[in-house]
């Protein structure tokens, strides 16, 4: 009889997340506002929905006006929903959210106002008036990227703006002669500082992603992506884990955050990774390293992707092909791990009866693949801004969603979804302003700039320590705030060293920090996608994190694969790029074995040993290293299988 294993609710994740203070607004309720409330927030995010819609579409405005009611908007409904602290009113915003609600509406208004005069004075020459609605709507930003992010992203602001102000204190490269607390506020208030590049990304681009997301997540998507999966890899040996891996990859692909991916994919995937045999702690680690390379998965990338693709001045679509190979080797080590695993510990895959029909599954829900595919072909075939692939895939999302009467959506359905999706940009809101704000000091005092010679001189001018460094720093801010954030700032002072005192591509540079800024929701102290995992496994997050890490140590190792050799990232030859693709899948078979201590049976600590060495010589680009590491897999691969063959013989 087939085993039975019984999904986690939804409800009860939740509520797990929440005693252990993950805080995530896609997964999380925040307020349970009474109807009068609820309806009012619908009706703003409908209204914001259609707003971006109409500007990003239709009619372009000014990006004043336009990323100015982008974080305006926003900032009502994080304020309307999310509690500035325990007991802050649970079923209705409390008397200090409308104050800081003024605090974004007063200085909209008041630059909408005096528009002609304000764009010529502001961080030049502010009048008083200039610096009080600018200090209203930093304060009001900073109150938004706590409440939705937590102290780290605050703090760091916070510190950032003392810095502005008292550079002129501090010795050596971080001198600057200091500004006055107008010119600096006002200037945070501008297309220099919060309304600047993040914020840019975020409405024009992420936003419409968030909705996108919204409308997959209303259709059930998820259980498809994990019975789809299922059918590809059910049976396979340690099959569910690798279910994990195609079903993270999709609903990525969809949501762009590993916690969330964590939760929609996890719910089926842990469950049943148990009942098959894993420990609970590594049903959760697989989980969070899949679910975290979710995040690297072209097109959406954790979001930000379309924040590197402004930075860098480039089509998105270019973003999405250099990142497709370093996905693809990411996706191919989990494999590697999971069936090496799998191989030590004598596990099975699904039986027959376990896995879903697959002609059934494609008949009753097959249409909720035409989104992402045609999401995928407007990108890179097409080549549209990412805006306008994300409306084509909401709207055959919508005419698809006819074909069956159970998933028909028809007026209400889609203006609750846009009403969704606009809540479901809160976080990414706050987070983008509130980089906007350390991007605005970077930008006015020039410690931007300054950091590159910082790195470089405490490097001694090793690449090597540099990306050490680099590695290091982006990891401890992804720890504390979402992977945007961290990615935006990381880019803002690391990427200028890499690629002026180094030498790096460009594209390596940024893509390096966003794999590790995404990377770190799988390392403690703060491993939110390992801790989420956990929370369903009924695990501690602990351990589950430092397994997390060893299941995806190859993951830590790509970034340096596509700086010392570009290839990878579609930069030369088509036999470049083939030959690093495949000593790339040997290199990081040749480090699961050496990891996992298991190839064909059981590796001895030397052979271990002597895989690491081939692992990292398959890595490294070159054609000598690369004979040395495949001749000593090679030669491993050949003597265990001998000795196989010799047990059989014998056993015969």
């Amino acid at each position: 009889m087939a085993t039975e294993f019984q999904p986690v609710e939804m409800e009860v994740v939740e509520k797990k997340l929440e005693e252990m203070h993950i805080k995530d607004l896609e997964v999380s309720t925040g307020r349970v506002l009474g109807k009068p409330f609820a309806w009012a927030v619908a009706v703003i995010g409908f209204f914001m929905s259609l707003f971006h819609i109409w500007v990003l579409i239709v009619r372009p405005i000014d990006p004043w006006y336009f990323r100015t009611l982008h974080v305006v908007l926003g900032g009502v409904l994080l304020f309307a929903l999310v509690p500035g602290w325990k007991n802050a009113g649970k079923d209705r915003p409390h008397w200090v959210d409308y104050i800081f609600i003024a605090m974004l509406l007063a200085p909209m208004i008041y630059i909408f106002a005096v528009f002609d005069e304000w764009i010529y004075r502001v961080g030049v020459v502010p009048t008083g008036w200039d610096f009080f609605f600018s200090l209203l709507f930093v304060i009001a930003v900073w109150e938004m990227a706590r409440r939705a992010t937590g102290w780290p992203l605050a703090a760091l602001c916070t510190l950032f703006i003392l810095y502005g102000h008292f550079g002129n204190y501090l010795p050596g490269l971080f001198y600057h002669r200091g500004y006055s607390w107008e010119r600096m506020i006002t200037f945070l208030f501008s297309l220099d500082g919060i309304l600047s590049l993040p914020i840019q990304a975020s409405a024009h681009y992420i936003f419409l992603f968030v909705i996108f997301g919204a409308f997959v997540d209303a259709s059930g998507a998820g259980k498809f992506f994990v019975d789809f999966a299922r059918c590809l890899a059910g049976r396979l040996r340690g099959g569910p884990a690798k279910v994990s891996i195609i079903s993270s990859a999709l609903i990525g692909t969809a949501s762009g955050s590993s916690v969330a991916n964590v939760v929609v994919d996890g719910v089926f995937n842990i469950p049943l990774m148990k009942a098959t045999g894993f420990r609970g702690t590594i049903a959760a680690a697989v989980e969070a390293m899949n679910s975290s390379g979710g995040q690297i998965m072209p097109p959406v990338m954790g979001a930000g992707a379309f924040l590197m693709a402004e930075i860098l001045h480039m089509p998105y679509s270019k973003v999405c092909l250099a990142a497709i190979i370093p996905a693809l080797l990411y996706f191919a080590s989990s494999y590697w791990m999971i069936d090496l695993y799998a191989g030590s510990q004598g596990l099975r895959g699904l039986t027959r009866d376990e896995v879903p029909v697959f002609r059934k599954i494609m008949r009753e829900k097959g249409y909720l693949l035409i989104p992402l595919i045609i999401v995928l072909v407007s990108l890179m075939v097409l080549m549209l801004s990412a805006y306008r692939a994300a409306l084509y895939g909401i709207i055959a999302l919508v005419v698809a969603s006819w074909i069956s009467r159970e998933s028909r959506m028809g007026i209400k359905a889609i203006a609750t979804t846009l009403a969704k999706g606009a809540r479901g940009s809160m976080e990414i809101i706050a987070t983008c302003a509130a980089a906007g704000i350390i991007v605005g000091v970077l930008t006015q005092t020039g410690l931007g700039q300054k950091f590159a010679m910082i790195i470089f001189a405490y490097s001694k001018g090793s690449l090597l320590l540099a990306l050490i460094f680099t590695m290091l720093i982006a990891m401890v801010l992804g720890m504390g705030m979402p992977t945007t954030a961290a990615y935006a700032i990381s880019a803002s002072v690391l990427a200028p060293a890499l690629v002026q005192q180094f030498q790096v591509v460009p594209i390596a540079a940024h893509l390096f920090i966003f794999y590790f800024a995404c990377l770190s929701a799988l390392t403690p102290p703060v491993a939110l996608a390992a801790f989420a995992a956990a929370a369903i496994a009924g695990e501690k997050p602990w351990p589950v994190g430092f397994q997390s890490m060893r299941f995806a140590i190859a993951g830590f190792i790509i970034p340096y694969m596509f700086i010392y050799g570009p290839a990878i990232l579609l930069e030369g030859s088509a036999w470049e790029i083939g030959l690093a693709v495949i000593t790339g899948l040997l290199g990081t078979l040749a480090l699961a074995a050496a990891a996992q201590g298991w190839l064909l049976q059981r590796l001895s600590w030397p052979q271990r040993g002597v895989m690491l060495l081939a692992a990292l010589a398959l890595i490294k680009p070159g054609w000598i290293t690369d004979l040395i590491g495949f001749g000593i897999l090679l030669t491993i691969g050949l003597m265990q299988f001998l000795a196989l063959r010799k047990i059989r013989i014998a056993s015969a």
